[in-house]
């Protein structure tokens, strides 16, 4: 496991240094900044939106000493006691605070230690935040609110610390659902999620947090949210994640190239609302798709970007859509390795396609 972590972070590396933003003449430069990780461009990205609105505040279990990993470090001794605060162990408690806090026209943002206790809350989150405007037929709103929640595999979180629950928000109509790929990601998407004037659940791959550097502005910027980025380009199939997954399917792209297959990588970054129109477009070009996922296989967010891209583009498919995720069991702790959507996996799973 030590090795296949070692290789991923070499290649993660490198696809975090290969971030670019398109210039006033519409060539591609580099970012510049200070190099950081993921949780310190998490850390910067909340000293911002605390900074700049007076009506941010930051809550949830352990966060006043920064948390179990040191996200909101320095926030409380900054900004004070009663805008960075514990909350009790409670996350229904925790969410329905948010929910009255962003009602009354805050920006709260609320942190959910581990997303695999993010399910207490769920009631609060899909029957009460989701529907507060639509329910007042837009009166009131809850807008302001955007929870923080670490999530998926972490090399030894076992099924009770490593979960990939995205799925389960995305069928609800009245949220958004982000998830960063990177340091300079998550800064920008978290910043935008924030300031959104919508409820989001914005999901943060703990296996990043340390592992991942690239170099971030530290001054304040946003990423648009529904916007896919294509960061790889290719022309024989089309492969779309999000998250942590993006390293593994970049060394499986990387590896397909050897063997003279061109592929092209989405990254996804909001799942709802999706951009089916970068996805659709790529599709139609290649004329294959792949998708990989953490998340158990079965109901994952993958079978929704199957199902669509199916129903747009049929005429153009090559071959069926492949997917590439976890195993439809609770996640294993000594077995991880064999429950993981790997690079092999991955590769195996472009060869088959692309023959078919």
């Amino acid at each position: 496991m030590a090795s296949v972590l070692r290789r991923s972070q070499t290649v993660l590396n490198s696809l975090c240094r290969r971030q670019f933003s398109a210039s006033p003449d519409g060539n591609l430069t580099t970012h510049g900044g200070k190099s950081m990780n993921l949780y310190s461009a998490i850390n910067q990205a909340l000293h911002i939106a605390l900074e700049t609105d007076p009506r941010a505040y930051v809550f949830g279990e352990d966060v006043g000493f920064g948390g179990v990993f040191r996200c909101t470090t320095g926030l409380a001794d900054r900004y004070g006691k009663d805008r960075v605060f514990n909350t009790p162990l409670c996350e229904q408690g925790i969410v329905g605070f948010g929910i009255g806090l962003a009602a009354m026209g805050n920006r709260a943002i609320a942190e959910i230690q581990f997303a695999d206790y993010i399910y207490p809350a769920f009631d609060q989150i899909v029957n009460e935040a989701a529907k507060f405007r639509y329910r007042s037929g837009n009166q009131f709103n809850c807008g302001g609110l955007t929870i923080r929640a670490p999530y998926g595999a972490v090399g030894h979180g076992g099924h009770y610390h490593s979960q990939s629950p995205e799925a389960f928000f995305c069928h609800v109509p009245g949220i958004k659902v982000v998830i960063p790929r990177s340091p300079y990601q998550a800064k920008g998407l978290l910043l935008s999620c924030i300031r959104d004037q919508n409820p989001v659940v914005f999901f943060e791959p703990k296996w990043l947090y340390r592992l991942a550097v690239e170099e971030v502005p530290e001054d304040d910027f946003m990423l648009p949210l529904s916007v896919a980025e294509v960061i790889r380009e290719g022309s024989d199939i089309t492969l779309v994640g999000w998250g942590a997954q993006l390293s593994v399917m970049e060394q499986a792209c990387i590896d397909a190239e050897k063997e003279g297959i061109s592929c092209e990588l989405i990254d996804l970054r909001t799942l709802i609302p999706w951009d089916k129109e970068t996805v659709e477009a790529s599709v139609k070009k290649t004329g294959r798709l792949l998708i990989s996922h953490e998340a158990p296989v079965t109901g994952g967010f993958g079978a929704e970007i199957s199902a669509s891209i199916v129903e747009r583009c049929f005429l153009r498919l090559e071959a069926p859509v492949s997917r590439v995720c976890g195993l439809d069991t609770p996640f294993p702790l000594v077995f991880e390795p064999f429950y993981m959507p790997t690079k092999n996996k991955i590769l195996d799973a472009i060869k088959a396609t692309v023959k078919y």
